[in-house]
């Protein structure tokens, strides 16, 4: 989050400030699962289903980061670049 990373394991929460610059990396060598509650709400379940579609299609495959980028600029999202790999 602003550029900082932030581990959080099993039963853990984190709160990210409306607008701060934020990605999700799955680290581990398992499935994750995560909920997110956004307040106010700005982003309906459609988002949420076009996403998961992109990712799908990707069948365990790196997803289509121009579809990916396409469903976020329609909900009112801003796309930031990825930091380098170290």
């Amino acid at each position: 989050m602003e550029g900082k990373r932030i581990d959080v394991g099993p039963g853990q929460v984190l709160t990210i400030p409306r607008g701060a610059v934020h990605r999700f990396d799955n680290t581990a060598d398992k499935d994750a699962k995560a909920l997110c509650v956004i307040t106010p709400a700005v982003l309906g379940p459609e988002y949420f289903r076009e996403m998961a579609a992109a990712l799908i299609a990707a069948q365990g495959g790196p997803p289509d980061r121009a579809k990916m980028v396409e469903i976020m600029l329609r909900h009112g999202l801003t796309p930031a670049m990825a930091p380098p790999q170290a």
